[in-house]
């Protein structure tokens, strides 16, 4: 028998004989107790001979998190949500009958102590406890021997073990909740409506991506799992909300990686009578906001690197940053037969002529991403890899748009709006045509979008913000899985089923 195999069946035998005794092992009748943390901040600063005067009695419930015995009395530490607090159990304070139930608790099991506040002889406060009692029984150990779980695919498989074990990875996700509620607040302080838009649509749109397809077995129709909300967005703009935003989950069904999981969380708002520069502004005032929130100052520190989101931001359009910054040659950017060899030198070869723009958004994700560390728009994309942004009324090759850059990965991008329901159709059109004969993106135009234009959109601008990502940039957390509760993994051997054997499954 393997030595967990005998751990849990000395827990299970444990568990038996308070049962026996007349113990429940999970009652449901425990009223909300005193949290350690407030406990802390109060008596933390009393000495002894104050904590004497204080006659109030403490109740606090916990998971035991160490314990040590020594015969007839125990100390032990137990955590709730706020933090952890010392226990001291003394067989004949609590009595023998108590005391014998005690003895019967394990490391993780979740308990309720009633009190009075002492300090010890290292002058750490303690409750003394009058009555302990076993809230829930802990079947499975605690990794102790760990001291923490530091194998990353533990730590994002069993999350649940991670936050207890590890104190810095429950503080991660409170900041993200934190820096979520800075970004309500933000919009909502500014006359933005929060809304909410559908998760599946009959058309992937909004942005380009794969898809995930799912089906509705009433309708008998394929639906996608949207990759966007924006054209949902916008049409609520036609209907007369002139400021709107959403904290969405999308899907795209591609790559995993440090930065990507096939489902993410995006800050999405539209703002009527605005343009992409107001949006620049709003971005930086939002920014440094929850900079200031979150650590009270505008600079940060991220993987090593001192960051500055101190307004205003630096700017470049696309072209000057594959000069300045990628080092290609102004000359040769409008050449399509250099801009291949250089790819090919790159180890990115392209097949056949693309639209000019894609060779330049190919070479700035191998050339200039990486090195955009401080915060930096690019703007003025063209016009062939934006096809829901308006068109520069003095250069029509290229848009008005900008994408946020910050520790070398894009954090947003945003653009004014296109509105003119013509133009629209046929950058629908043509992209559609572009699209070729992908079977996992059908080609289909959303005429209901553009009859929405038909209807008159007044002039706007809009932004999407990766909230994830923004989540590991202001918690200094190298990759997207230490930021999501549970990220998208490779399931475990008998865990889930493959695509293989669902087709076989099918079949028969």
């Amino acid at each position: 028998m393997s030595q967990d195999s005998q751990i849990l069946k000395q827990r299970r035998q444990k568990a038996e004989e308070l049962e026996e005794w007349g113990v429940t092992l999970f009652p449901n009748d425990i009223k909300p107790p005193e949290l350690a943390a407030a406990i802390q901040k109060v008596y933390g600063s009393y000495d002894q001979n104050a904590l004497e005067e204080v006659q109030e009695s403490f109740r606090v419930a916990g998971r035991i998190m160490a314990l040590r015995r020594f015969g007839k009395a125990a100390f032990l530490h137990i955590k709730d949500y706020s933090g952890r607090i010392q226990i001291h159990v003394v067989r004949d304070h609590v009595g023998q009958d108590q005391y014998k139930i005690f003895k019967k608790f394990d490391i993780g099991d979740i308990i309720e102590v009633e009190g009075r506040l002492f300090r010890t002889k290292t002058n750490e406060l303690t409750i003394e406890a009058d009555r302990v009692r076993l809230v829930t029984k802990s079947f499975r150990p605690l990794p102790e021997k760990y001291h923490g779980i530091k194998d990353k695919e533990i730590r994002y498989r069993r999350r649940y073990m991670d936050l207890i074990m590890n104190e810095d990875v429950a503080e991660t996700f409170r900041k993200r909740s934190m820096i979520i509620q800075g970004l309500r607040r933000y919009f909502t302080s500014n006359g933005f409506l929060e809304v909410e838009t559908p998760m599946m649509h009959s058309i992937v749109g909004g942005a380009t991506a794969k898809p995930f397809v799912t089906h509705h077995n009433a309708l008998g129709l394929d639906l996608y799992l949207r990759i966007a909300p924006e054209l949902y967005l916008k049409r609520l703009l036609v209907g007369g909300f002139d400021r709107v935003f959403e904290l969405n989950r999308n899907f795209r069904n591609e790559g995993i990686s440090i930065q990507h999981n096939p489902e993410f969380t995006m800050l999405e708002f539209y703002e009527a009578y605005a343009t992409y520069e107001d949006l620049m502004v709003r971005t930086e005032e939002l920014f440094a906001q929850l900079a200031l929130d979150l650590h009270g100052d505008t600079r940060i520190r991220y993987q090593g690197d001192s960051i500055d989101l101190t307004p205003p931001w630096k700017r470049l359009t696309l072209e000057e940053s594959l000069v300045e910054v990628g080092g290609v040659p102004r000359e040769e950017l409008h050449d399509r037969e250099r801009l291949a060899r250089r790819l090919a030198d790159l180890d990115n070869p392209v097949k056949g002529e693309l639209p000019l723009g894609k060779y330049w958004t190919k070479l700035f994700d191998l050339l200039v991403e990486p090195k955009l560390i401080q915060p930096t728009f690019i703007t003025r994309y063209p016009t062939d890899v934006s096809p829901l942004a308006r068109k520069n009324a003095e250069d029509p090759t290229v848009t008005d748009r900008f994408e946020l850059f910050i520790a070398g990965r894009e954090i947003a991008n945003a653009f004014s709006e296109l509105n003119d329901p013509r133009d629209q159709l046929a950058r629908f059109q043509e992209q559609v045509a572009n699209r070729g004969d992908d079977e996992e993106i059908p080609p289909e135009i959303d005429y209901d979008y553009v009859m929405a234009l038909e209807m008159g959109m007044p002039p706007a601008a809009g932004e999407g913000i990766g909230v994830d990502r923004l989540v590991m940039l202001l918690t200094d957390s190298p990759s997207i899985r230490d930021v999501i509760f549970f990220p998208q993994l490779r399931p475990e051997k008998g865990e889930g089923r493959s695509k293989g054997k669902q087709k076989e499954k099918a079949k028969k």
